[in-house]
Order: structure tokens, then sequence, then C-alpha cells
């Protein structure tokens, strides 16, 4: 896939909003556009407050070109995510528009990289973690629990100890 990267005006003109903090830690600069599921993952800490503006992006459905970009984004394959999605890999190919389901669970995942990144300070070192079995999630590994609302509830509080060196 693709990605052009937007000058700076063309990204001042359509609202986008820089992404320094990608630069920074050496991440990818693309430029996605405000509250796409890539916008989240560098702006997890300052979603909340555009959490009505998410959920109505989740009920207008994710477009495929965003859910391309946020794969492309953390560096990650549709295939690494099939069992976590509510939709088959398939029937998302055959979309332009994800279901409100699908979309919800888009950016979950989106707020979740966005978390792990902050704290682990590198996509490789967050990406490992998940694929590691955790002790405190009993012995599980933390991207098998993403599958249902509750697993990623136990995960990202478990990056949260982790940020706050808080161990069980």
């Amino acid at each position: 896939m693709d990605v052009k990267l937007k000058s700076e005006d063309s990204n001042k003109r359509k609202g986008v909003a820089p992404t320094a903090r990608a630069v920074r830690k050496g991440r990818n600069p693309i430029s996605p556009t405000k509250f796409s599921p890539s916008w989240v993952v560098d702006n997890a800490k300052d979603a909340p407050g555009f959490q009505m503006e998410l959920i109505s992006r989740i009920r207008e459905g994710v477009k495929k070109t965003d859910w391309k970009q946020l794969i492309h984004y953390t560096g990650s394959t549709e295939k690494e995510f099939e069992h976590i999605l509510p939709a088959s890999i398939s029937s998302m190919q055959k979309k332009a528009v994800y279901g409100k389901e699908t979309s919800e669970r888009i950016y979950e995942l989106a707020r979740l990289f966005g978390i792990g990144y902050e704290v682990f300070d590198s996509k490789e070192d967050f990406k490992k973690w998940l694929m590691t079995p955790a002790r405190t999630l009993g012995g599980k590994i933390p991207f098998e629990l993403l599958d249902s609302s509750f697993g990623f509830e136990m995960v990202e509080n478990e990056i949260i100890r982790i940020q706050y060196n808080v161990y069980s």
C-alpha cells in the first residue's frame, strides 16, 4: 500500500495534527487524518477528550483505507488481527466501510497500540511484549486476549501497571 506523506500546508488545511511524537520516537512520519484510527495511535492520551467524535466515527464505520493505513502504521498485517476482529479478513476486503462492531474493535486496537507505544517507547518492544506470556495475565499471551472487551481491559490495565511500575 502506498501512503503519501502530506505536506505541512495541506495538513493545516485539512485539520491534520502534526505527529512530532512519532518523528521523535523514530516512527513512520505519516500524518493521519484527525480522528482516524492511525491518529488515535499517536494521540491515545488526547483521545478521551474526543470520545464523542470517536463514537460518531465508530457509528459511521471505519473506511477500508483507514484500516489499511492503521495496519501499515503499526507495522502489522491483516492476518495478525484475524482472530481479534469480529469479521473475517475476506469479508473485510469486500467492504469499503466496516460495520459498527468491527469499527469499534479497530479503534480499540488503535488506542491500545498508542498506549503501548508510549509505555514501551518503540513498536518493536511493544509487539514483543504483546507476544510474550505474562505471568500477571495467568501465563497468557496478551495478544491472544484481545478478542474480547474484557481481554482488552485486562491488557490495557497491565500496560498501565507497567507504566507506573506497579507489578503484581
